[in-house]
C-alpha cells in the first residue's frame, strides 16, 4: 500500500492505471461546521475561491510494477479547508498535469497569475480532477481529455488527448496526487507564440490569464534560478524527465 500520508513528494513511475469509485468519509456535524468555518475564513482571504466539484483520492496503491490502482471519490473544494481543522484529515485531492518538451531537450514550466490561488508559483500546466458527469466514467480517457484540455486553455497548444502519455504520479506535501502526461514535442518558439496569442484573447475579452509567466528548463539548476516558488512536485519531475535513463519518447 502506498496509501498512508508522507511529507512528499512522492514520485510513481506509471503506465496504466485502475480506476473505481468510492466515498468520502462522513463527518461529524462538529467537523462539518468546522471545515465550513475555514473554507468561509479561506474565502474572506481570497475572494477568488470557488465550491465547485472536485475529485477526492481515497486509496491509492501500486498493483504490478507499471500499474497504480487509484480509488476516487466526488467531493467539492470545500472539502481542502479540513487541512486547516486541527485533529481533522482531507482526503488528498486529484489533479492532472502535463509535461511539454520541446525538440532540445527542455520542459515547459508555468508561473500562476497574482489573482490565482497560488500566486506567483511554477509548476507544469494542469489542474483540478473533476467528478464525471451523468453517463460518464472517469477513467484513462477522461483524464488525458482533461490534460489536454488544460494545455488549451492555459497555455493555448491544442492536441489529440490520445497523443498525451500516462507517465507518472506524484503525491505532495499535503498528500495531493497529480497525474502526470507527456505530451509530444514541440518548438519553443511555437509553444510562446500560442501563449502569447492566448493571453492577448483573454485581455481582448476583459479577462486576466491564469498564468502570467512560461518558461522553458533543462535542469532542475535551471529551475532553481526562476524567481519565486514552485509546487513542491515540480523539481524530481524535472530532474526525471530531463535526464537521458528517464526521458519518454516525445
Amino acid at each position: 500500500m502506498i496509501d498512508t500520508p508522507h511529507p512528499g513528494p512522492e514520485l510513481f513511475d506509471v503506465s496504466r492505471l485502475r480506476l473505481a469509485e468510492g466515498a468520502a468519509p462522513a463527518l461529524s456535524p462538529a467537523l462539518e461546521a468546522a471545515r465550513d468555518r475555514a473554507w468561509e475564513n479561506a474565502v474572506r482571504g481570497n475572494p477568488t475561491l470557488f465550491d465547485g466539484p472536485a475529485v477526492a483520492c481515497v486509496e491509492l496503491r501500486r498493483v504490478d510494477p507499471d500499474t497504480l490502482f487509484l480509488r476516487w471519490a466526488a467531493v467539492t473544494y470545500r472539502h481542502r479547508a479540513l487541512r486547516r481543522v486541527p485533529g481533522a484529515e482531507a482526503l488528498p485531492s486529484l489533479f492532472v498535469n502535463a509535461v511539454q518538451p520541446t525538440p532540445d531537450g527542455r520542459v515547459l514550466v508555468v508561473r500562476m497569475a497574482a489573482w490565482t490561488a497560488t500566486p506567483g508559483r511554477w509548476q507544469f500546466p494542469g489542474g483540478s480532477v473533476e467528478p464525471p458527469g451523468a453517463g460518464e466514467v472517469l477513467d484513462e480517457a477522461s483524464l488525458r481529455g482533461h490534460a489536454a484540455r488544460e494545455l488549451v486553455e492555459e497555455i493555448g497548444v491544442d492536441v489529440e488527448p490520445t497523443r498525451l502519455r500516462l507517465w507518472a504520479a506524484t503525491r505532495g506535501a499535503h498528500g495531493s496526487v497529480g497525474l502526470t502526461h507527456f505530451a509530444p514535442s514541440r518548438p519553443e518558439a511555437d509553444v510562446r507564440e500560442r501563449f502569447a496569442a492566448l493571453v492577448a484573447a483573454e485581455r481582448a475579452a476583459g479577462r486576466d490569464a491564469e498564468l502570467d509567466a512560461i518558461a522553458f528548463v533543462r535542469s532542475p539548476a535551471e529551475l532553481a534560478a526562476l524567481a519565486g516558488p514552485h509546487v513542491d512536485y515540480l523539481e524530481p519531475l524535472v530532474r526525471r524527465c530531463t535526464g537521458a535513463p528517464h526521458r519518454p519518447e516525445a
